[in-house]
């Protein structure tokens, strides 16, 4: 019940914005004039073709449009996230094995970098890593909603899928052929 609350007040709150069909035309407009045709929202382009540039652990800057004509898997997790820890080697793997592929790691928790770096030396991945503030996480992706979440993007930096939980590099790999990528290596 005290979820519904909000949910209710803010229905009531945009009921009440909307004019009523009672209420007169303004007195300049003319009784007759057409209404305004409603303009279509256009599609919010950073959520579409995000925009990524972060500090890595190695003192590198990772820059998605720097990887335009590769696939790329942005990979939220964190250390204490079990999923995340078992999908961490075959995410390296496809980093490795595939040339058209480039996983990036953001850290979704708040870490010292030499804890990180300690954790990844038990935990070793070939693809960059780097801290992502948890109240100020990258503004072109939302919030993740549960960890891990991924993000496969297109050559032409556009989002292709959002997964949230677990993924495999089998999974990523369809993803990838059925979106008219390179076909799974046999």
């Amino acid at each position: 019940m005290k979820r519904l609350a909000p949910c209710i007040a803010l229905a009531l709150l945009l009921a009440a914005c909307k004019p009523d069909a009672d209420t007169p035309a303004a007195p300049d407009a003319p009784a007759s004039a057409p209404a305004p045709a409603a303009t279509p929202a256009a599609p919010d382009v950073s959520k579409t073709h995000p925009a990524l540039s972060v500090e890595t652990l190695d003192g590198g800057t990772f820059d998605l449009a720097a990887h335009r004509g590769q696939w790329v898997v942005v990979n939220f997790w964190a250390t204490w996230c079990a999923p995340c820890l078992k999908e961490m080697p075959e995410l390296s793997a496809l980093d490795a094995m595939r040339e058209h592929v480039q996983v990036v790691g953001l850290a979704y928790e708040e870490i010292e970098p030499d804890d990180m770096r300690a954790f990844l030396q038990k935990h070793p991945v070939v693809y960059p890593i780097a801290i992502i503030d948890t109240f100020d996480p990258p503004a072109d992706f939302d919030t993740p909603p549960g960890l891990p979440m991924t993000y496969l993007i297109g050559p032409d930096g556009q989002v292709v899928e959002k997964i949230l939980g677990p993924v495999t590099a089998e999974r990523l790999e369809t993803l990838i052929a059925g979106a008219d990528g390179p076909a799974i290596a046999g």
